[in-house]
């Protein structure tokens, strides 16, 4: 009944956002660098996070929350926040930066860290200021964000599940039953976009459960990178690329696989199926390797993955060298 209420609410709000009685006027103005060719509402976060927040709140009444969930709720209140003022009025950088620094800092008091030591907490840092905004970075095509929420934290809640993990496995599954609300109104053609608040708070979700499940035994890290890989490689990718053609990192590009594949012709509903079977595809071995426990199995998981990403970016490359010639 509770995951019922996170995508019905979820849902609801979406489609009040999307249409002309929205209370919140946020529209995203097409350029040069983006996907879509009409003006789109981008608040479809707020439907979302605000969904998962009530249905958070609802659980911890009838059933109680841990600690850690505290922890988790208010970093990503400060990132929700931050995250709606930019929608409303775009931010510096520097401001932006220094709140997601600050929600990681909340993180790690909560004791979500994933290695001992000054140098694990200073990774742990990197990583989860570096997740919400790869997120942020991946939201520019219709049903993409959405649906890697969906997949990974349906991931994340079938890993604990399977070690009865009760409370990490609703909790989580919240998430994905808000990314599915949103989802049905967001799926090609998009009626409203996520915008910062649902991305970056999604991202800061995805590196805060991620870590709660490392830290409460459940998987390596290993797990969550490969199960969000779809969007960690892609965008890790992206930036190194950019970062070594010196071009201005902080400023909106259409470099990105999924939006180079668009370019090529592909429509956004075809980019974002293949996505959705890379996720599945990823986030299946993933859950198998699991079950397996073997670090053979672990190391080929990985070395698999990382040769498949491999054969993709070459492939990308060699097409848009045939349309070029």
């Amino acid at each position: 009944m509770i995951l019922l209420l996170a995508f019905s609410l979820s849902l609801m709000l979406c489609l009040l956002l999307a249409s002309r009685h929205t209370p919140i006027k946020i529209l995203d103005l097409p350029n040069e660098r983006s996907l879509h060719k009409t003006p789109t509402p981008h608040t479809g976060g707020i439907g979302i996070i605000s969904a998962i927040f009530i249905a958070w709140a609802v659980y911890a009444l009838i059933y109680a929350m841990p600690d850690v969930m505290g922890w988790i709720a208010v970093s990503a209140l400060l990132v929700a926040g931050i995250s709606f003022i930019d929608d409303y009025r775009e931010l510096s950088p520097l401001i932006r930066l220094s709140v997601h620094a600050l929600s990681a800092v909340v993180l790690l008091a909560g004791g979500l860290v994933m290695f001992d030591g000054w140098i694990g907490t200073l990774l742990t840092w990197f990583t989860i200021v570096w997740m919400l905004n790869l997120y942020n970075f991946m939201d520019g095509m219709d049903g993409f964000a959405g649906g890697m929420t969906l997949s990974g934290f349906g991931f994340l809640a079938a890993a604990g599940w399977m070690q009865g993990a009760s409370e990490y496995t609703i909790s989580t599954l919240l998430v994905a039953a808000a990314a599915l609300g949103f989802l049905c109104v967001n799926f090609p053609p998009a009626r409203i976009f996520m915008g910062d608040v649902g991305s970056a708070t999604l991202g800061l979700l995805a590196a805060a459960f991620s870590l709660w499940g490392i830290q409460s035994g459940l998987f390596s890290l290993w797990y969550p990178l490969i199960v969000f890989s779809p969007f960690v490689v892609d965008a890790t990718v992206t930036l190194i690329r950019r970062l070594l053609n010196r071009e201005r990192i902080w400023e909106a590009h259409r470099s990105h696989y999924y939006q180079r594949l668009v370019q090529l012709g592909w429509s956004h509903k075809k980019t974002v199926l293949a996505e959705y079977v890379i996720m599945l595809l990823t986030g299946g071995s993933a859950l198998v390797v699991l079950q397996i426990n073997s670090v053979v199995a672990t190391v080929a998981i990985l070395v698999g993955w990382s040769c498949i990403y491999l054969i993709i970016a070459i492939l990308v490359h060699r097409l848009e060298l045939d349309v070029i010639e």
